[in-house]
């Protein structure tokens, strides 16, 4: 197996230098060209994990594969880093960051290899910026907000209990409501993000990917969405036909189908 993953490795590499020698588009492209494309490759890596699709997942690893490797001759090529840096870096990383596996430092539990983690990168980088500093600035919002969650808590602060996030979330729900009623949206929208944050350090405390649960409400809307509409075209009718109560009652039908 080990001996398979060098020549595959050796394989990609070697096809990367030809596409880079001999191809019009691999020749042009530049760490710019390739961002969004690779940020479009991980949200596809995304959906194939969210549809547990293995032969997508694989695929999809593959495209990211050749990014890394893409960025890596680019980094060859102008004398920065090659490949074999790349790979050693990491190596590195995880070693220094794997304290009670390489040294003599004890993590019992998942919670205890995240804090240390946490430290240690703070510690290594030493960043002006402070525990929230390494957190991208192009994440999107909400998983950025679970980082930052993760990171403060890594330093103790955080809820003692898990269930005292509750109070928390109704507590900026009371803060809606009372921006409802004053009908200022600014505030408004203020009070919506804190409302959004605390919801997300609750999935964070229960072990939920916030990012994951709400994408399943999307495609259990979608399916049940198109259902309605299905139901529709067999009476001959669009949806702006039809009444809220004929609608409720088919997302009903749908929602037992899901049932069966």
């Amino acid at each position: 197996m080990r001996r398979d993953a060098e020549m595959a490795t050796t394989r990609l590499l070697d096809v990367m230098d030809k596409l880079r020698a001999e191809c019009p588009w691999d020749r042009e492209q530049t760490f710019d060209s390739l961002r969004n494309n690779t940020i479009e490759e991980t949200y596809e890596l995304a959906d194939a994990i969210t549809d547990k699709n293995m032969e997508g997942i694989k695929e999809e690893l593959g495209d990211l594969l050749l990014h890394v490797v893409f960025y890596s001759k680019l980094g060859e090529e102008q004398e920065a880093f090659n490949y074999t840096d790349v790979a050693n870096a990491v190596c590195d990383k995880l070693i220094y960051r794997h304290p009670h596996v390489y040294g003599d430092i004890h993590a019992d539990t998942p919670e205890q290899v995240k804090q240390n983690w946490e430290a240690l990168k703070l510690r290594k980088k030493k960043r002006k910026s402070g525990t929230l500093g390494g957190v991208p600035v192009s994440l999107p919002a909400m998983v950025k907000a679970f980082r930052i969650g993760e990171k403060a808590a890594a330093t103790g602060f955080d809820w003692e209990h898990k269930e005292d996030v509750w109070a928390k979330v109704k507590e900026e729900l009371m803060e809606v409501d009372a921006e409802l009623e004053a009908k200022d949206k600014e505030k408004l929208t203020d009070e919506m993000g804190d409302m959004f944050f605390a919801l997300i350090n609750a999935c964070r405390l229960y072990g939920i990917d916030p990012e994951g649960a709400l994408e399943r409400t999307n495609k259990k809307f979608i399916r049940r969405f198109e259902h309605l509409e299905h139901r529709a075209e067999e009476q001959g009718k669009s949806l702006h036909d039809m009444t809220l109560e004929e609608m409720d009652s088919y997302w009903n039908e749908a929602k037992e189908i899901e049932k069966q």
